[in-house]
């Protein structure tokens, strides 16, 4: 089983290193891994072997302390209350160290270096009378830095009991030192005094490095301060996941509006939702129009129409209109509570990257102990003073920085997978965002991934003599009662034209089907049948191959033995698939589509798009040896697909990717999860995947660099040269480089995704233009209005209201990111009076086509 734990007492890499040692020492657990910025550790063990008591008490054995979290079951992600958020108080207490130190500090640096400086010093600080004074004046300022920073001693010199040292055992360890020698400094002062040995005094009164432990203590308090305010941002992402959900929710009970917590929302439950209110979970709506900004969710900028039957998602912003929807998913089942426990999730698992900070971390502090004893003892043989041999081994304990390691990964993991939370990409692990930077090839699923997965009528053809809008009325009524995949299609192109009854329907299976319709026999089917029943369509055969080689699907339609025409259907390729496809291609990456159509359609869908290679008639059951072939031929791959009948692809794959997260099958499956249906979107998460692998290796490269050249000078290396390194300089270095690897973390907020209209994409309006008027002979039945002025869901709605009122409109579709709309007529309409009709409206035509 999995179980998550808070961990207290942590404070470095080396901490996290030690508590992972010692869980994953017990027998029956699988694996720990400790999270150091959210303080808490996730373990896969076997409940029959170890207990959570056991993992606790092996935790608290190293030295830290532990305790199981208990499950949030189905509950919504709660919102800490305000001034309750342990980083927050942890901030503040932090912000009251820094105060109290640089109170004590400032007083502490004056009367320790103020003479040579030249600034006024009282007479009883002058001189061997006053050699006492001034150094026991010293002693009292640094008592209350070393008692307002007590944690460093009490967490450091724990866990040097417990013989698993960490970054606050350094800094004990170095400041003590200080403070130590001070106090013998001090006693010496006094026997000399006492025994008139006034070069003793003399040689001790400057030498006394109280000042020293004082301003280590307060830089590491004020790099801990910057840390850990930098810190708190890097779980900004989530945090204001949380807040999109809204506090209340409008229910109906008893056929009155009831105002509830949003947690009280049941399944069933009917819904109110009014313009400016936030959705508080998921269902269907049930009545009313508008609509709905689901971009903090999805990603999407264009708000989503939602009617009857569209499904709707907690945290999005109804923008105009009301309605109310059945609540569906509730508390932990939304889809904002899973994406919040996916990012969780995420930042709390390691990338295989982060294995090597954490062994060097695991040794780093024992090393530098040893280091500055080294130091220390070396200088001594060589006979330098006590007080160079002891500056130079302080130095070596408090410039080293176990934290720097530890942050290097972790910061980037979370402030990336926040990232891509926001733009709509869900990385379900660390492994995952790392995997991703390393494809070289991907893998595309054709249906719903490169195209809408959903066919749509193309071409219209009908034989000489015969009216265009007759045929598709009789195609629509003989589809009407029929299983054919394509009836859909013919269905949807008619609209709201009134049909003619088919009667005495037959399917002829492999072959297509026959009915009555006004009285005459009709028949729809392929070329096959049309020679069955002696139809002439020999006028048609070239037509139908040149449908047939740019992948669509030719119907034949025939009345009382004469053909009336074809009508065409194919699954339109996505607006943003080609750019996409390019895109990953100049990125270097080798694109394969992988599709159960038949060779033909496939090939044509490969001319068009570019891409380098496709394999055709593959079972959904095939897929993953397709993947595991490549595999074997040394590529790291990426599957994209919708996360369902590519589940065992997406599974072998090194990345599956699940292009529509409207399944748990989807996130189950994939390791990555886009929002939208969007294939664009996976260049901008494999972008992001090599932008965040990037920042971890500048971290990794600063923090081995900044150790393995700090150290070796702050031991006195370059003594030689005429460089040695004062304590308190290291103890600023240190502090520095926490800060710089942090910061250099939260430059990934700045990461901007590419747009898919730079990559050579057509305009929206033309987008709009070409899938009313497709290659060959165009639907006459069809117009694009283009139309500005529209600026959100309401102006198109008040769009197709007027336009539907218009005679001879049988169905209208406004597009406002094409800025544009798409008119069905059953009868000839005047452009003149669609542009009348679009200006009463308020806004304005530019074009009719």
């Amino acid at each position: 089983m999995k179980q998550k734990f808070d961990v207290t007492g942590m404070s470095c890499a080396a901490c996290s290193a030690a508590v992972e040692r010692a869980v994953n020492k017990l027998e029956g657990v699988d694996a720990a891994q400790v999270n150091l910025l959210a303080n808490s550790m996730q373990v896969e063990y076997d409940a029959a072997a170890v207990t959570e008591a056991d993992i606790c008490a092996a935790v608290e054995k190293a030295g830290y302390g532990a305790s199981p979290v208990v499950p949030a079951g189905k509950a919504a992600p709660a919102k800490a209350a305000p001034g309750e958020d342990p980083a927050e108080v942890e901030l503040r207490s932090m912000k009251q160290r820094l105060a109290v130190s640089l109170a004590f500090l400032i007083p502490l640096m004056y009367v320790s270096m103020g003479h040579m400086m030249g600034l006024p010093l009282p007479a009883f600080f002058h001189g061997r009378e006053g050699a006492v004074t001034f150094a026991l004046t010293q002693f009292l300022l640094v008592l209350p830095i070393m008692y307002v920073n007590r944690k460093f001693y009490v967490v450091g010199f724990k866990s040097l009991w417990h013989r698993s040292p960490n970054m606050d055992s350094l800094i004990a360890l170095g400041s003590a030192a200080a403070v130590v020698y001070g106090l013998f400094a001090l006693y010496r002062i006094g026997w000399g005094l006492g025994t008139g040995d006034m070069e003793l005094v003399d040689r001790y009164r400057m030498d006394l490095y109280f000042e020293s432990a004082g301003t280590i203590l307060t830089l590491i308090t004020l790099g801990k301060f910057l840390e850990a305010r930098a810190k708190g941002r890097t779980g900004a992402a989530i945090r204001a996941l949380m807040d999109l959900a809204p506090d209340t929710a409008l229910v109906l009970r008893d056929g009155t509006e009831v105002e509830i917590p949003a947690e009280e929302v049941a399944v069933g439950d009917t819904v109110v939702i009014k313009p400016g209110m936030r959705i508080p979970v998921d269902g269907t709506v049930l009545t009313g129009l508008s609509s709905v900004d689901e971009s903090a969710v999805t990603g999407e900028s264009i708000p989503a129409e939602k009617a009857p039957g569209a499904r709707v998602i907690a945290a999005s912003i109804n923008r105009s209109g009301s309605f109310t929807f059945r609540a569906e998913k509730v508390g932990g089942d939304t889809t904002l509570a899973q994406i919040i426990a996916l990012v969780q999730d995420a930042g709390a698992t390691k990338a295989p990257i982060a294995k090597l900070a954490d062994k060097v971390s695991g040794v780093f502090v024992p090393v530098v102990i040893a280091i500055a004893l080294v130091a220390f003892g070396v200088w001594l043989a060589l006979g330098q003073t006590m007080e160079f041999a002891l500056a130079r081994a302080i130095s070596v304990l408090v410039i080293s920085c176990p934290c720097a390691l530890g942050l290097a990964t972790p910061v980037a993991i979370m402030v990336g997978t926040g990232k891509g939370a926001r733009m709509g990409i869900l990385y379900k692990n660390a492994e995952a965002l790392e995997n991703a930077h390393k494809i070289d090839t991907v893998v595309l699923d054709k249906t719903g991934t490169i195209t809408e997965g959903k066919p749509a009528v193309t071409d219209l053809l009908p034989a000489p003599g015969v009216d265009k809008t007759e045929l598709l009325r009789v195609a629509a009524a003989l589809e009407k009662p029929s299983e054919h995949p394509l009836a859909e299609a013919i269905l949807t192109a008619v609209g709201d034209m009134p049909l003619p009854e088919a009667e005495r329907f037959e399917a002829l299976p492999g072959r297509g089907v026959r009915a009555f319709v006004n009285g005459r026999e009709h028949l729809a089917g392929n070329l096959r049948l049309m020679e069955e029943q002696g139809v002439d369509a020999a006028w048609a055969a070239s037509e139908a191959e040149r449908l047939a080689k740019e992948g669509k699907t030719p119907l034949y339609f025939a009345a009382e033995g004469k053909l009336l025409g074809l009508v065409a259907a194919a699954d339109p390729v996505k607006p943003t698939s080609a750019a996409a496809i390019g895109e990953l291609q100049a990125m270097g990456l080798k694109v394969i589509m992988l599709t159960g159509d038949n060779a033909r359609t496939a090939e044509a869908i490969r001319a068009k798009l570019g891409i380098e290679q496709v394999v055709a008639e593959v079972l959904p059951q095939d897929k993953e040896a397709q993947v595991r072939a490549l595999q074997q031929q040394g590529r790291r791959v990426a599957m994209v697909g919708d996360g369902i009948n590519d589940a065992p692809a997406l599974t072998r794959a090194d990345v599956g990717v699940a292009i529509s997260a409207g399944t748990d099958v989807a996130i189950d499956s994939a390791d990555v999860v886009l929002m939208r249906s969007d294939l664009w979107d996976l260049v901008n998460a494999l972008r992001l995947s090599r932008a965040t692998i990037r920042n971890i290796r500048e971290n990794l490269f600063w923090a081995f660099f900044y150790n393995s050249i700090g150290i070796p000078v702050a031991a006195g290396a370059l003594y030689g040269f005429g460089l040695v390194l004062n304590p308190m300089l290291g103890a600023a270095a240190m502090s520095l480089s926490s800060v710089c690897v942090v910061s250099n973390a939260l430059r990934l907020n700045f990461f901007k995704p590419k747009q898919a209209g730079v990559s050579g994409l057509p305009q929206n309006n033309e987008l709009c233009a070409q899938s009313a008027q497709p290659k060959g002979e165009p639907v006459m039945t069809e117009k694009t209005i283009h139309i500005e002025g529209m600026a959100c869901g309401h102006c198109t709605a008040r769009v197709e209201k007027a336009l539907a009122g218009v005679a001879g409109v049988a169905s209208v579709k406004a597009d406002l990111e094409g800025k544009c709309a798409k008119v069905t007529l059953n009868a000839p309409v005047e452009d003149a009076v669609l542009t009348a009709t679009v200006t009463d409206a308020g806004y304005e035509v530019t074009g009719i086509e």
